[in-house]
């Protein structure tokens, strides 16, 4: 997934999709990330096949002691993307439709808004007003919902909209659009001693919010677009902190090894993503010796999913790119290519 930078600079394409956002959302259904597993086999929604047994090699040799490519317990790090390789990304991006819809609780409390630009525009309900909307509108919308509060504020607010949020195809909460077969290495990987973190272009503390219930991955094991944070003291003389407009750190492309070497501290052996914006987190996890897994997820199932690349002639996409510069870098370095359509025997855990 690209960071909330890129969300702004393609605009047009992701507010030009909200017509097909539902007007309302409605309650959660709770699926925990251990009950989203099979047992038996390793990988059971996943077809036989390269990727498959990719996934298996690189356990297998990274965890025999008597292997030249046995990794020692405490320098096995994976590392996944989020958005497109977790879960559903499209139309649009889950946090950018949150930040629209929290328009009018933050109009609520600052009435002053109301008829000003740009949420003026947003209360509207114009699609088209809404896909002229400036840089600096976007930029202004994103402030007003995601800073200026408390963490614990912030943290309440984006847990009981994603509690009641749903997604305009399949009216399920987004948090139950997280690709089965994904969380099934999720738990392989941790099985066999991995520590999984989550490498997101998102914002950190979003992703924070529902992270371990959904992935089993702690907030602490966390790593996103970050902003800043002040501290402060209430009326009663209890310290806080408060959510400020400053980035700390664009965790998309080049930002994305960065922002591992900064919250990490140790190159990872596994890497996974889906776009362009996970390409320099691949290439450097690949930069050093030993046994390395990189992989990427292919959207090439329209009937199940969704279709888009422009790789492999699939549609183009502002959303989640996968260009075809990408999947050549994939097959000469010898990243594997996950296919959708091929390799997955379902989606979501929610199919039979």
């Amino acid at each position: 997934m690209e960071s909330l930078l890129h969300y702004i600079t393609t605009r047009r394409v992701l507010l030009s999709t909200l017509t097909l956002l539902p007007a309302l959302s409605g309650p959660l259904l709770t699926v925990s990330a251990s009950a989203q597993t099979s047992p038996g086999a390793p990988l059971p929604s996943w077809n036989d096949g390269a990727a498959k047994q990719a996934i298996r090699d690189f356990v297998r040799t990274t965890t025999d002691s008597a292997s030249p490519n046995h990794v020692p317990t405490e320098e096995r790090i994976a590392v996944f993307d989020q958005d497109g390789t977790l879960w559903v990304e499209h139309p649009m991006y889950t946090q950018v439709i949150y930040c629209l819809e929290r328009v009018p609780a933050v109009v609520e409390k600052k009435p002053e808004l109301k008829n000003v630009e740009p949420f003026k525009t947003v209360l509207s309900g114009d699609r088209e007003a809404m896909a002229r909307l400036s840089m600096r509108d976007l930029e202004e919308v994103l402030a007003a919902t995601l800073t200026g509060m408390s963490v614990e504020e912030f943290n309440s607010e984006a847990k009981k909209w994603i509690e009641a949020a749903r997604h305009p195809r399949w009216k399920r909460p987004y948090t139950e659009l997280v690709y089965q077969p994904m969380l099934e290495v999720l738990r392989y990987l941790r099985d066999n001693g991995y520590k999984t973190y989550i490498v997101t272009g998102g914002g950190q503390d979003f992703v924070r919010v529902y992270a371990e219930r959904v992935y089993g991955i702690p907030p602490e094991q966390v790593v996103g677009t970050a902003g800043g944070t002040t501290y402060g003291y209430g009326k009663d003389g209890k310290p806080f902190l408060t959510k400020e407009p400053k980035l700390i750190l664009n965790d998309d492309k080049a930002g994305k090894p960065e922002g591992i070497h900064l919250m990490i501290g140790r190159r990872p052996y596994a890497a996974f993503g889906n776009s362009n914006g996970d390409r320099e987190m691949l290439e450097w996890t690949g930069a050093s010796a030993g046994a390395r897994l990189k992989m990427l997820v292919l959207h090439d199932d329209a009937a199940r999913e969704y279709a888009y690349g422009p790789a492999q002639g699939l549609p183009d996409s502002k959303v989640g790119t996968f260009s075809p510069a990408l999947y050549d870098e994939a097959k000469k370095d010898g990243w594997t290519v996950i296919s959708m359509k091929n390799d997955w025997k379902r989606i979501f855990p929610f199919e039979q």
